[in-house]
Parts: structure tokens; C-alpha cells; sequence
């Protein structure tokens, strides 16, 4: 069978990958992100009604739950962690765009894709000491409401897996295809 124009190999294909993915990994990503953020919007809703449940509970002559500033903890423990991969995915992360306005296309890409692989890295080590964590706290529980430490860990493992994935994902992304220009970013004149 010979072709109108060649199939796309090596890095033509994996930049073509990364410029129209497939469906099924379009759609893989859009399906963990939405549970990333169903977890994190639930987890912000969770620290809002139990601070207020809180400021509540000192103007009445009940004795109030102590296990609600700390399952308010938690649940921002929870929060920073499970939508960190999302954050960098995004790209809504906190960065210096100093880097950015550098007109060098190379530089640019490089800075990217070394700073994608310390965050890989850094969310290889998150992972690992969560696991072992998981491992190793089952035993101990919460003062207050009883909760297995390994809890605490295992949802935050969700957000250092999720981190080391997407940040490797983004390296090999600016490799291959580049860093994305954002166009609606407008400096402001200097003075």
C-alpha cells in the first residue's frame, strides 16, 4: 500500500501527539482532571462550612466539635496537594515570567523543560514518601476524630502522582513542540 504523503514517524509523531491528541487521551485527561478538581472543590467546600460551623459554635452555650478544625486542616492539606497537577497542566501554577519575555525561542523551551523535570523529580520523591507513609501510619489515628493517618496520605498521593505525570508529560511537551506563546498577556509600560 503506498501513501498520498508519508505516516508521521518518531518526532513527528510525538509532536503531532501532543498538537491533536486522540480522543481517548484527550478525554482520559479531561475525566481525571474533573476528579482532581471534584476532590479539591469539595475539599475548599468542607474548610468553608467548618470554619463557619467554628465561628458558630463559640456564640452558643454548647460545647463545640473539636474534630472540625481538624478535619478543616485536612481537607487544606488535601486541597493544596490534589490540585497541584492540575495547576501545572494548566499552566496556572506560581511561575516568574521573567523567562518568558526572553526573545530566544531555545532558552525559552530549555528553562521549561528543566524546570518541568525538577518538578517530575520532586513529585517522584512527593510520591515515594507518601507511599511509604501510607505504609507506615495506618496504626496512628487523629486525636479528634479518629481518622487513620494513612488517609491524610492517601489522598495527597493522588496529587504527587497526578504532579509527576503531568510535569514529565509538559518536559517532553516543550521539547517537542515548544513553549506556547500567550498572546492575551500584556505588560505594563514602564514609567
Amino acid at each position: 500500500m503506498t501513501y498520498a504523503t508519508p505516516p508521521p514517524r518518531g518526532l513527528s509523531r510525538v509532536k503531532g501527539f501532543f498538537e491533536t491528541p486522540p480522543r481517548w487521551a484527550a478525554r482520559t485527561v479531561r475525566v481525571l482532571t474533573a476528579i482532581e478538581l471534584a476532590i479539591g472543590i469539595a475539599a475548599l467546600l468542607l474548610i468553608f462550612f467548618l470554619v463557619m460551623a467554628q465561628a458558630v459554635q463559640r456564640y452558643l452555650p454548647v460545647d463545640g466539635w473539636p474534630w472540625t478544625g481538624e478535619l478543616a486542616r485536612f481537607c487544606l492539606v488535601w486541597l493544596t496537594f490534589v490540585v497541584a497537577g492540575v495547576l501545572v497542566t494548566t499552566d496556572s501554577h506560581i511561575a516568574i515570567e521573567m523567562v518568558d519575555a526572553i526573545d530566544n525561542e531555545v532558552v525559552r523551551r530549555l528553562v521549561r523543560v528543566i524546570s518541568c523535570v525538577v518538578v517530575a523529580a520532586i513529585g517522584v520523591g512527593l510520591t515515594a514518601e507518601a507511599w511509604s507513609l501510607i505504609e507506615s501510619q495506618a496504626i496512628l489515628k487523629s486525636p479528634a476524630m479518629r481518622m487513620p493517618m494513612s488517609w491524610l496520605y492517601a489522598i495527597s498521593l493522588i496529587g504527587f502522582v497526578s504532579t509527576t505525570l503531568r510535569a514529565s508529560v509538559a518536559a517532553v511537551q516543550y521539547a517537542v513542540v515548544g513553549v506556547p506563546q500567550d498572546d492575551h498577556r500584556s505588560e505594563a509600560p514602564v514609567e
